[in-house]
């Protein structure tokens, strides 16, 4: 018996399997498979595209925090704590304590194991956790009254420096030069300059005749005139100018004027001081700040 199909299509028993897709619950079945299929196709993601997830999402670098010292600066017999990186030069430091302390940085000297370079860092300076460093300098209000110092004081400088006459032929000093060099003086040395030495300068005279040692105290901002019957501690910033002069025959040797106040009699004379030691004499008591 042949088979007929009739109009309205081919009975369920009769149709191919494969070809059932009107069927609601086989419809079910191919969506499902191809909603399966997307999904694995979005957990594939091409290789192309791997390579630019892992551009964007790489993380970028972390700075590091340069390493820090904790220490103590004294200045004027005030402390303050310091916390500052360990590589950073003493130049930096200098900025830094410009603005806490008011000393401009080409005023400030700072002392740690000696003195401390600008270009040093301030590990190889010698600083160290919990160690203490030294600032010795002038505030810019201290600089400017020095600079502004009454007209007759320049004046009586200028009078001064015109002068013939050296200071080793004027009467008042030739009274102590007569005696001849002080057999204890330091030895001195023409045409050198030196660092000053650890340790105090003495066997040089006052304008008395008596002994006298010169001890410099940068911690303290000091400098110490002993002698037999008393020590005088003054302030390195009291001291306004240093007049000296060679002495004539005994050129290794200087006459040596600090100036205390505002005249000539305030001048506290020192004879037979080192020559090697006259500039850094200077530069300890003045600094960079030598206007006179």
């Amino acid at each position: 018996m042949e088979y007929i199909a009739s109009e309205k299509g081919d009975s369920m028993e009769n149709r191919d399997p494969n070809s059932l897709l009107s069927n609601g619950s086989t419809k079910a079945v191919v969506e499902n498979k191809s909603e399966l299929e997307k999904e694995n196709s979005h957990m594939e993601a091409p290789t192309g595209s791997a390579a630019c997830s892992s551009e964007t999402t790489e993380e970028p670098d972390i700075c590091e925090i340069p390493e820090q010292v904790e220490f103590t600066v004294v200045f004027n017999k005030n402390k303050h704590d310091i916390t500052f990186a360990y590589d950073a030069s003493v130049l930096d430091l200098k900025a830094h304590l410009e603005r806490i302390c008011g000393v401009p940085q080409s005023a400030q000297k700072l002392i740690i194991k000696g003195m401390a370079k600008d270009t040093m860092t301030l590990r190889n300076a010698g600083i160290v956790k919990g160690g203490k460093v030294m600032l010795v300098g002038s505030k810019m209000d201290d600089i400017l009254a020095v600079k502004s110092a009454p007209k007759e004081i320049l004046e009586e400088k200028a009078s001064s420096q015109s002068s013939k006459e050296p200071l080793c032929m004027q009467k008042i000093h030739r009274k102590v030069l007569d005696k001849g060099i002080p057999p204890d003086v330091m030895p001195g040395i023409k045409g050198v300059k030196e660092p000053l030495p650890p340790i105090p300068l003495s066997g040089m005279l006052n304008k008395h005749g008596g002994k006298v040692r010169l001890t410099f105290k940068p911690e303290q901002d000091q400098l110490w005139i002993g002698t037999k019957e008393r020590t005088e501690k003054l302030a390195m910033t009291s001291i306004k100018s240093i007049t000296s002069e060679p002495i004539k025959d005994h050129e290794e040797y200087h006459i040596m004027g600090l100036q205390l106040g505002p005249t000539a009699a305030s001048r506290y004379w020192v004879y037979w001081v080192p020559a090697q030691y006259i500039e850094a004499i200077k530069d300890a008591i003045l600094g960079v700040w030598q206007f006179f």
